[in-house]
């Protein structure tokens, strides 16, 4: 029978709720259980494919082409499995599934109310990833803080689903905060203390809590909070500020919250946890040999999350290559032709980012002219790959005035167009091209090489795609199309021949590196960066 733990938060946001998931299902997957987690999300869009990444950080798109909150990244990455539509479920859609039933008549004329019909569909949505037998323990990160609005029918329904299921059957994680007093040289547990009881007040117990803190628990301070909270004492787990959130799994490890979990669920312990992948993992991450300065040219830096899973890969490949990336953030809209030079200086490799909308468009052209002139490493995604392709256009093809029609709808040159069975839609929300699709690589490319075969599949999020009307123009002037769709013939990947490493991609590679598999694109493009680092 499958088991479900429920982790929620509690004094404030950001604590690290999908972390502690992560690292928890990562300790639980070592000893030889099959895990997958789910984000429940408390925000009444359907999914956060129409919110702006200021707003949200990144959105991060599944196989099965699902627009989903950043943690499925950090899912993914710890646990090096795929998540899907199921593993990211927003108050939008229990509202919009609760909506739709009652329009067919599916409720028989009932008063259709948050109990029980909300509260229903959220509870059938726990355990949807749990029916066909497939994991053995199904993790639920709630969004937001217990208190909020917004999360009470999720409280709610997790306390009818382990009225339903039974005690040994599931249990609740509190993640909450132990604050550090400067002026008073102590740790505070009333905010731990109050968070509980709030809780308590929406009828469910915590079974087991972890306490984010600066400093380290005393015995004492475990036994304040296990008496107060109504817990055992082995069951206060102290969750330190680590280094990087690649730490917290061996730092849970030492704190046994996996033991305490399988405990308290009647689950054998079955064999040691086996991180020694992940311990090498790393040692290499603590003690890289070189180190290279990236730049990463985008529109959304001023809020790092926005790029989230770029900077994972990074941190991936870095440790593949016994190497720190230090990533050097630069806003594209304050590029010119005139300050290329100075704000991309001393720069090992440069990184043109995704995106949307004609903001910053004109700097990360210029930002790509300087990096091929000057043979420094480039790597292009997505809105990347097609700003190198309108330079290129420009500015060695001479088709003056070549532009996407995103951003010019009127170009004389349109290098860069909406795809054919996009322009007849008008809803934004979830009608990209998204998710995994196949592409055919080019024998004797860089592409090629960097694979190592010529079958791949790659995650897309994008409308506008490369113009073939351009192609051979293209291949005549030395930019080679080196991957293909197979079915509509569209290019996914574009590269320089006589250039250290200029490689652009129409798909999303950052969403695919893990701990465990480093994507191969930002391999190389970290390697590169460390020759042209060498050589300068």
């Amino acid at each position: 029978m499958t088991k479900y733990i429920f982790v929620t938060g509690g004094v404030t946001s950001s604590l690290g709720k999908g972390i502690i998931s992560a690292s928890l299902a990562k300790l639980l997957q070592s000893r030889g259980y099959r895990v997958t987690i789910q984000k429940f999300d408390p925000y009444i869009n359907i999914d956060p494919g129409t919110l702006n990444p200021y707003e949200h950080g990144e959105c991060y798109v599944t196989e099965d082409g699902a627009e989903t909150d950043l943690d499925l990244g950090h899912y993914e990455r710890f646990l090096n499995t795929p998540t899907s539509q199921a593993n990211n479920i927003t108050t939008g859609r229990i509202y919009q599934n609760v909506i739709n039933k009652e329009r067919e008549g599916a409720f028989l004329g009932k008063t259709v109310q948050v109990v029980p019909h909300i509260t229903d569909e959220i509870k059938r949505n726990i355990r949807l990833l749990g029916e066909n037998g497939e994991y053995d323990i199904v993790i639920t990160e709630l969004g937001g803080t217990v208190g909020d609005i917004e999360s009470l029918p999720y409280i709610e329904a997790v306390r009818q689903f382990r009225w339903e299921e039974g005690s040994n059957n599931s249990l609740v994680i509190h993640l909450t905060l132990v604050p550090y007093l400067a002026a008073a040289g102590e740790l505070k547990t009333k905010p731990t203390q109050h968070s509980v009881k709030m809780l308590l007040e929406y009828g469910i117990q915590p079974d087991i809590l972890v306490c984010r803190t600066e400093h380290h628990l005393t015995a004492d301070l475990r036994k304040k909070i296990a008496l107060f909270c109504n817990v055992n004492i082995n069951a206060v787990i102290e969750s330190i500020d680590a280094p990087s959130i690649y730490d917290v799994p061996l730092l849970m490890l030492k704190e046994q919250l996996d033991k305490t979990v399988l405990t308290k669920l009647k689950l054998p312990h079955k064999a040691e946890p086996n991180l020694e992948s992940w311990k090498d993992f790393l040692g290499r991450l603590k003690n890289p040999t070189s180190d290279v300065c990236v730049g990463l040219v985008g529109k959304y830096v001023e809020l790092p999350d926005a790029y989230k899973s770029i900077i994972e890969s990074f941190i991936h490949a870095g440790a593949k290559n016994e190497c720190k990336v230090k990533v050097k953030y630069i806003p594209s809209e304050e590029l010119t032709p005139q300050n290329a030079v100075e704000k991309l200086q001393g720069l090992h490799g440069v990184l043109v980012a995704p995106g949307f909308g004609e903001r910053g468009f004109e700097g990360k052209i210029a930002a790509i002219k300087h990096v091929r002139e000057n043979n420094i490493p480039f790597f292009g995604i997505c809105l990347g790959m097609q700003c190198a392709v309108v330079e290129y256009g420009r500015n060695v093809l001479g088709l003056e005035g070549a532009s996407s029609t995103e951003m010019n709808s009127h170009t004389a040159h349109p290098v860069i167009a909406m795809m054919e069975e996009q322009k007849k839609v008008v809803n934004k929300g979830g009608t990209m091209r998204l998710g995994s699709y196949p592409c055919d690589l080019k024998k004797g490319t860089k592409a090629h090489a960097i694979y190592g075969k010529l079958h791949i599949t790659e995650r897309h999020r994008h409308r506008y795609e490369f113009n073939n009307d351009y192609l051979k123009q293209y291949e005549d002037a030395g930019m080679t199309p080196s991957g293909f769709n197979p079915q509509n013939n569209l290019v996914e990947i574009v590269e320089l021949k006589n250039h250290p490493f200029f490689v652009g991609a129409q798909f999303h590679p950052e969403l695919k590196s893990t701990v465990a598999n480093p994507h191969p694109l930002f391999i190389n493009f970290v390697a590169a960066s460390m020759a042209y680092a060498r050589k300068k």
